[in-house]
Parts: C-alpha cells; sequence; structure tokens
C-alpha cells in the first residue's frame, strides 16, 4: 500500500484519453489507497461519432464529458477537472480556443494552479508517440507546469505506448488490410529502452474493459486489434520517468514506492 500522502494527478487532452491510456493505471492507484485526480484539457468536440450508435445528431462535446466522467468514476477517479479549451482536431489550422492554438506557456500556468491545489505527490501524461498533436501540447504544457508550479511532485512519468507493440498492431493491420502499411504507423510508440516503469495490471483487465465501453461514442484502438495483442496492451502499464531523472537498473514496478525521491 502506498503511503497516505501519495496523491496521484493524470493529465490528459481528451475524453477517453484517462481510459484508452491510463485506465489501469488509475484502477492501480485506487486499490493502492491512492486518491487520484484527472484533468481534462478538452470535450472532445472534434471526435466523430462511431457510426451506428444512434449519436450522429448528438452534442458531442456533452456525450464525450458524460462519458469521461462515468468512466472516471468506474475506477475510481475522485476528482475530474475539466479546462475550456476545444479539441484541436488531427491536422489543419487550430481554430481559435482550441488547444493547440494556445501557447504552451498559457496552457501550463493553469495546469500549474491545479497542480497546487492538488499537491499530487505523482503526475502523469501520455507520452503523445501516437503523434496526436493535442496530445504532445498537453504533455509539453504539464512538463513546463510542473517545473513552474509552487508544489514539487515527487515523481512525473510519461504514460508510453511501446513500440514494440505499435509494431505488431501495424503488421495485424497490413495482414487484414494491404492497404494500410502506407501509413507508417510502424514509426509511432516508445522504444522499450526508454521504458523506466512497468505495472502489471492484469488484475484490472476486466474493470479496465469496462470503463472502455463507457465511451460508447469513440472507437477504441483496442476493438481493432487481435485479441492477444488487446490483452497485451491491457494488462500492463508502461511508462517512462522524467523526474527524478532516471539512473538506469532494474525496471519500477510501481510509482508510488519511488514517489518519495525528489527532484
Amino acid at each position: 500500500m502506498s503511503e497516505p500522502t501519495d496523491r496521484l494527478l493524470v493529465v490528459v487532452a481528451h475524453p477517453d484519453d484517462e481510459t484508452f491510456g491510463c485506465g489501469s493505471l488509475l484502477a492501480h492507484a485506487t486499490a493502492s489507497g491512492v486518491p487520484t485526480v484527472v484533468a481534462c484539457a478538452t470535450r472532445g468536440e472534434a471526435g466523430s461519432p462511431t457510426p451506428g450508435r444512434g449519436l450522429d445528431d448528438a452534442d458531442m462535446a456533452e456525450v464525450r464529458e458524460s462519458e469521461l466522467r462515468e468512466a472516471a468514476k468506474l475506477v475510481g477517479v475522485g476528482r475530474v477537472e475539466l479546462f475550456d479549451w476545444v479539441d484541436s482536431g488531427m491536422d489543419g489550422e487550430p481554430i481559435p480556443g482550441s488547444l493547440c492554438a494556445a501557447p504552451v506557456v498559457e496552457v501550463a500556468a493553469v495546469i500549474a494552479s491545479l497542480i497546487d491545489d492538488v499537491c499530487p505527490s505523482v503526475v502523469v501524461m501520455l507520452d503523445a508517440s501516437d503523434g496526436h498533436r493535442d496530445h504532445a501540447h498537453i504533455r509539453d504544457a504539464t512538463l513546463r507546469a510542473v517545473e513552474v508550479s509552487s508544489w514539487r511532485p515527487s515523481g512525473v512519468y510519461l504514460h508510453c505506448l511501446p513500440q514494440q507493440l505499435m509494431r505488431k498492431w501495424v503488421e495485424a493491420l497490413v495482414r487484414e488490410q494491404p492497404d494500410s502499411e502506407h501509413l507508417g504507423l510502424g514509426d509511432l510508440g516508445t522504444p522499450e529502452d526508454k521504458i523506466t516503469t512497468v505495472i502489471d495490471t492484469t488484475e484490472f483487465l476486466e474493470l479496465r474493459e469496462q470503463a472502455i465501453a463507457v465511451h460508447r461514442s469513440q472507437t477504441s484502438p483496442y476493438e481493432v486489434m487481435p485479441a492477444g495483442l488487446r490483452r497485451e496492451f491491457l494488462t500492463a502499464e508502461r511508462l517512462q520517468r522524467v523526474h527524478p531523472d532516471w539512473d538506469g537498473g532494474p525496471v519500477e514496478t510501481d510509482i508510488f514506492a519511488a514517489a518519495d525521491a525528489s527532484f
């Protein structure tokens, strides 16, 4: 079990990032007695609804916020904080008010204020190795925020998409859809030698699957994976520790055990 002072803050760009990305980590924290907070920068307005689910005319911001809150509650998140930037979408010029149109320093100031309010021992964000610009923007802003906040988290981590598994996924896609070979997805993901922390979350697989299903407006990447590969993705959380600096040695198996080291 963690120390009573442990507290986890997960900062993401869109509703579903907290579950598709960090769902098992949040469940693990809850089971370890660690209070959790999820901060989400947008309401995912640019996400197209999955066909056939009766959401074609729905207000996506409203639908996705509701899904975020329900899924977060399911994995034990104690607080959800929503910022007011708009989803930037995948490409094109970011519209005024969107996350990517906001300077990193501006976004960082908002996150730093939340850090000072929550006083987390550990801060986690997606590593953005999927290439999504909103993920990269909120990653960069969060990394800056932990430098300028008055409160100093003891551990800061990037939640990683392992390159090895991403390549397996691409191979599976190419086998089923030969035209997908040109997408270049094999370059995505974090190389294994940068992953410092691997947490076995097999016990939370069923709960994670339930939380993923809550985000019914979106098609999760796991829906289009072979069953065995889906299980590989969902039964371990892989992270890269960025603060304190990683000095090598055995891979960590928990982020809270290391949270009493400072930087």
